[in-house]
């Protein structure tokens, strides 16, 4: 699942919200069901969470989200979180000095250190992940910085891309990939979106009756789902970032 926005629309918060919310199932069922409401199933959660970054650490990612969100969101994704750190491959052979990128050792949840640096960040990427291989959902914050980074190959990228996309299926992963809309250029990110199941597409917008910017969230791709959704509810959802409950969906608006 692609998750591509303008910067601050809200793709970061959807993959943050949407993995405390998933593992509240396991810790707190009563607010699980506040958030994700009370649709019948069967349904299938993931077992944890797996958070790859290129370059943040995880304390960063932990104090961000306690910056954001009230305290149950971090606690609850630091319980069932496996963080994998790419800070290390992701500065090799760059001007960032070695002492700005180290890693600790262990991980937290991982119980290894990262893979090794040979191969670069897309080479430890692919080992990082096939390493904790499951039913996981995984996010990978963030294939922007990987877009940018020198010595990366659109090709090379690609190719990871529809690798990861095909050995989730066997997994029975679900694979969150943020991506900044603009960055990349435009045949290349057509060709990202060609290569997900799913694509959804966050940006700010305005209206004549209102006096401020708002976010908004469209559904551009989803394999399978959208063939089985009615045409007058493929639209457009206005979201709201809150501290209380993370992000969420506040009207629906046809396009």
């Amino acid at each position: 699942m692609l998750l591509w926005g303008a910067a601050g629309a809200g793709h970061q918060e959807f993959a943050l919200t949407s993995a405390v919310h998933l593992m509240l199932h396991y810790d707190m069922p009563r607010l699980h069901a506040f958030y994700l409401g009370s649709a019948k199933g069967p349904f299938i959660y993931p077992e944890g969470i797996v958070y790859v970054s290129t370059s943040r650490s995880q304390a960063q990612v932990l104090d961000e989200l306690r910056g954001a969100f009230e305290e149950t969101y971090a606690d609850t994704l630091e319980r069932h979180l496996t963080f994998l750190d790419l800070s290390r491959e992701y500065f090799a052979d760059t001007v960032v000095p070695a002492a700005w990128s180290a890693v600790p050792s262990p991980l937290l949840g991982g119980g290894s250190s990262t893979p090794t640096a040979d191969g670069g960040p897309l080479r430890a990427l692919v080992e990082g992940i096939d390493q904790r291989a499951g039913r996981q959902l995984v996010v990978l914050d963030s294939l922007t910085d990987l877009i940018v980074r020198r010595g990366v190959e659109a090709a090379d990228l690609l190719t990871v891309l529809k690798g990861l996309r095909r050995r989730a299926k066997e997994w029975g992963a679900v694979v969150y990939l943020i991506l900044s809309e603009g960055v990349a250029a435009p045949a290349l990110e057509q060709a990202v979106l060609d290569s997900v199941d799913g694509v959804l597409h966050f940006s700010w917008t305005t209206s004549p009756s209102h006096s401020h910017r708002q976010r908004t969230m469209l559904v551009e791709k989803f394999m399978p789902v959208l063939a089985h959704v009615p045409a007058e509810y493929q639209g457009r959802f206005v979201i709201r970032v809150g501290a209380k409950n993370g992000l969420v969906t506040t009207q629906y608006e046809r396009v």
